[in-house]
């Protein structure tokens, strides 16, 4: 179980990863060498899976996102397919789904002409793929990778 002063210190880091660890010291009262033991200590049970830098998708040819519904043969092991959708370097999300479609993907390009061509060249190649259906996205108003702390 994650005690409330846990809970802060994650909540800190959510914010801003690269916080010093004598500002989230001072902010929750506690030493510098206690708040490194416990962020250690949530490391190595798992609970801080790592940390990120967000760029700027625009700045590297990427803005344009499109979630794409993959459907597949049926196979025993959905797993191989899986993991080779997660390979494509443009995909940022692969998750398994209930459904007529058996996989949903969130991925990047640069715009619609390499989105067609990520599609045609990466996803529709791989063995198994049988077809996608693409939601373009038009605009954003919120994407986090942070998680509700209580």
């Amino acid at each position: 179980m994650i005690d409330d002063v846990s809970l802060e210190i994650l909540r800190i880091l959510q914010e801003k990863a690269r916080i010093p660890n004598v500002e989230v010291s001072r902010q929750i009262g506690l030493a510098p060498s206690a708040v490194l033991e416990r962020i250690r200590k949530m490391e190595k049970q798992g609970i801080i899976d790592g940390y990120e830098v967000r760029l700027n998708p625009k700045r590297f040819a990427s803005g344009q996102i499109a979630f794409v519904r993959v459907a597949v043969h049926e196979q025993p092991d959905q797993t191989e397919i899986g993991n080779q959708l997660a390979a494509v370097p443009e995909i940022q999300e692969v998750h398994y789904i209930a459904g007529e479609d058996c996989y949903l993907v969130k991925l990047r390009a640069a715009d619609a002409d390499a989105l067609g061509r990520l599609l045609r060249t990466k996803v529709h190649t791989i063995k198994g793929v049988v077809a996608t259906n693409t939601l373009p996205v038009l605009a954003t108003y919120k994407e986090t990778a942070r998680i509700p702390i209580p």
